[in-house]
């Protein structure tokens, strides 16, 4: 039997639903609805419920069917309707223009969650700022997983310079981070009821593991505290682990870092509305333009610095009690490379290195010590200088206002998108960013030889040098220091001489690095039952 064909046949379909392949196994489903109007869909549904069909339908040449034929008629006439009268809803309010294409979010495929006996639980108290709670965070995960123990959700500090309140689910998506991670290991957001008693009664069994320690010191040493104690609290998370480890162990390390720790929707969705306005302005540099005063007190350096200020910065040195180093030369900190560039030295290092004057640089950095005053210096050079607070209103930003890890968060993920990562100090955010970057497929990343730089910064100068001997100079000593695949340097017994592992996490980097791993290749035991 032939139908004729009706007015909709040769033109784009009104329903469309595609479906794409994403990387980790995620699937995204887009469904578009174009407009089609009352008369167009009134002479569609003609053609397709002809009378002479509907003739067949109700009158049956067999007799003892005719109902049945009736009921199908009638249900597919209703839905019909139904479907004709959910379409024009759709378009409603958008006669005679397309309708957008209405978008939903990818649903991720998570393995199932791996078997195993379950060795104790772990608590943990992350120290420091967000990137160092980050890369402890990381370790911790790691060392749950290979000593087949419960982590606890962490804690972050709230005690630190920053006095921030945050707590893990304010910053990290929490329920994401568990659910990433369940076919390895094992995460609740707090103690079971009975280990929580057990620990009221007792009380809780608490210790700082050994920093840069391999795993043979948490099999040997560690895990029988659990095994004892069943509960353990970790004061410490920074540089609990060693650089250089065990490639299963590695890699752990990086999927933690890089797919699991998300930050929240909210973090991730204003994160995303900064890079939308820089980009609309074309390419970016992101300066992490380390020139504040915690900074600054901390490592002693005073360059740039009026009397006042210096004396401003010793007092705030002193008056924090955790920070060790009291007495401390500033001219020699900074010839010895261990001082972060003021705003003016930034400047001629970009200078040197041929940063286009007009482009935008994004300063992710907290208020620059010295205000307008030390920043003038910079903006002579690169006058397009902005911040998350000159890019977004203030109702924007007014949520994480007051948690410096919150801002901090953002200024992360701007620095993940930028077109070069520029830092002017070695801390942190400095070194995780560099890692992710080069995660994400080397991204250029100047990473600053101070040492050098200071040294020809002075020569240029006291007029020892010309400019384009420096600028020559600059580029050539940062030949192999722009985020370019390298091998981790390693410097056993000397943990703090080596490369640190989240700046260069080699093993799970795309080729062509060839990794030096000695016995990093053998695997780690597994002491769990693997379903």
């Amino acid at each position: 039997m032939e139908d004729s064909k009706h007015d909709l046949e040769e033109k784009q379909p009104f329903v469309d639903i595609k479906v794409k392949d994403k990387p980790c196994g995620k699937v995204e489903l887009k469904c578009s609805f174009s407009y089609i109007s009352t008369e167009s869909l009134k002479n569609w549904i003609s053609g397709v419920i002809k009378p002479d069909k509907m003739k067949s339908w109700v009158f049956p040449k067999s007799p003892g069917i005719d109902q049945f034929k009736l009921l199908g008629l009638v249900i597919t006439a209703m839905a019909l309707l139904l479907w004709a009268f959910a379409l024009q809803l759709v378009t409603l309010g958008e006669t005679l223009s397309p309708v957008k294409a209405a978008k939903f979010q990818p649903i991720p495929y998570f393995p199932p969650p791996r078997d195993y006996i379950n060795e104790g639980y772990l608590m943990v108290s992350a120290n420091g700022g967000l990137n160092q709670m980050r890369a402890g965070i990381c370790d911790m995960v790691a060392i749950a997983r290979f000593l087949n123990l419960t982590l606890v959700i962490p804690e972050l500090d709230k005690t630190s310079f920053w006095h921030d309140s945050s707590q893990f689910k304010d910053i990290w998506d929490v329920d994401y981070f568990i659910t990433a991670l369940s076919d390895e290991v094992r995460i609740v957001k707090h103690l079971p009821p009975n280990m929580r008693n057990m620990i009221h009664k007792h009380g809780l069994y608490s210790m700082p593991p050994v920093s840069w320690s391999n795993m043979s010191y948490y099999y040997d040493k560690v895990l029988p505290r659990f095994q004892k104690y069943t509960v353990v609290h970790f004061s410490k998370a920074d540089t609990r682990l060693a650089n250089n480890l065990p490639v299963e162990v590695q890699k752990m390390r990086c999927r933690v870092n890089y797919e699991a720790l998300r930050f929240t929707p909210a973090i991730e969705k204003t994160g995303k509305k900064i890079i939308q306005i820089l980009r609309e302005k074309g390419q970016f540099l992101v300066l992490h333009l380390r020139y504040e005063m915690d900074m600054l007190a901390f490592s002693g350096c005073t360059e740039g610095c009026n009397a006042t200020e210096t004396e401003e910065l010793t007092r705030m040195r002193y008056a924090i009690p955790w920070w060790k180093e009291k007495e401390i030369d500033p001219k020699a900190k900074r010839e010895a490379g261990l001082c972060p560039l003021t705003p003016w030295e930034t400047a001629l290092a970009m200078r040197a290195f041929g940063i286009n004057p007009s482009i935008q640089i994004y300063i992710a950095a907290g208020e620059i010590y010295g205000g307008e005053r030390s920043l003038s210096r910079l903006r002579a050079f690169y006058p397009n200088l902005v911040k998350k607070e000159t890019l977004l209103p203030a109702s924007d930003l007014k949520p994480f206002q007051n948690y410096s890890n919150q801002m901090a968060a953002l200024d992360y993920l701007v620095s993940l998108d930028s077109d070069i990562f520029l830092p002017t100090y070695g801390g942190n955010m400095a070194k995780l960013v560099e890692g992710h970057r080069r995660y994400l497929g080397y991204k250029k990343t100047i990473n600053l030889d101070r040492l050098v730089l200071t040294g020809l910064i002075d020569q240029y100068k006291n007029g020892s040098i010309s400019w384009n001997e420096f600028s020559e100079s600059v580029k050539a000593a940062h030949a192999n220091r722009m985020g370019s695949p390298l091998t981790r340097s390693e410097f056993p017994g000397k943990p703090k001489l080596e490369d640190y592992f989240y700046t260069n996490p080699q093993e799970c980097l795309p080729p062509p690095l060839v990794v030096n791993t000695n016995d990093r290749n053998k695997p780690v035991p597994d002491m769990g039952r693997l379903s």
